[in-house]
């Protein structure tokens, strides 16, 4: 069964960091592109970042610069380096098999994220 797991998210003070992780149940990473979304309460869910097979990366402007997306295929891992933290980010954070928009697995339960001023 395909399942994906978020963890790492918590509260920080703005311009604090915290490290997300995201969890495949099987070694699809390697080959696929995996993208990381948030939503905010009362909001869309919207696209954060996203990396391809061969480790291309992208950014939504509103992280660009202050996050980083990476992958340890070995681990069937996903990551979401973010640092310089602000309210806005405020979100549940979510990953994803496939490009931006087109989403292939079940969604998993997502990570909180919680950034004070």
């Amino acid at each position: 069964q395909v399942q994906l797991v978020e963890s790492g998210g918590g509260l920080v003070q703005a311009g604090g960091s915290l490290r997300l992780s995201c969890a495949a149940s099987t070694s699809v990473l390697s080959i696929r592109t995996m993208t990381w979304y948030r939503q905010a309460p009362g909001k869309q869910r919207e696209l954060v970042a996203w990396i391809t097979g061969g480790g291309n990366t992208n950014y939504a402007d509103s992280v660009k610069g202050r996050f980083t997306i990476s992958r340890d295929n070995a681990k069937n891992t996903v990551y979401l380096q973010m640092n310089s933290l602000k309210p806005g980010d405020t979100a549940v954070y979510y990953c994803n098999v496939g490009v931006p928009g087109s989403p292939l697995w079940p969604w998993g339960q997502g990570t909180q994220v919680t950034v004070s001023s």
